[in-house]
């Protein structure tokens, strides 16, 4: 299995994984062994875990520069206008 696919994997499973978590904690409870006041934080090392382990398998993203489309001559990449050149001859 690649990287991609097990991450989609493990994304898919953490449902399931957060609902029989919450399951066992609550009959923990009602058998008496622990409170779910003191068990409740194990939901939340249940999220971490499988959110490391994502993004973990996650492929690389390497993210592309940005460029204005509406960008010409004259225009910076960000769409201001070019500051001009007083000495250029050019309008103040």
């Amino acid at each position: 299995m690649n990287n991609s696919r097990l991450s989609l994997y493990l994304q898919s499973i953490r449902g399931p994984v957060l609902l029989m978590t919450l399951g066992v904690l609550c009959a923990i409870h009602q058998a008496g062994l622990a409170s779910f006041r003191m068990t409740w934080p194990f939901l939340i090392i249940v999220v971490g875990v499988l959110v490391l382990a994502e993004r973990l398998t996650a492929p690389a993203v390497v993210a592309a520069p940005y460029r204005n489309p509406g960008a010409g001559p004259g225009v910076s990449p960000g769409g201001w206008p070019a500051p001009r050149n007083p000495q250029s001859g050019g309008p103040r």
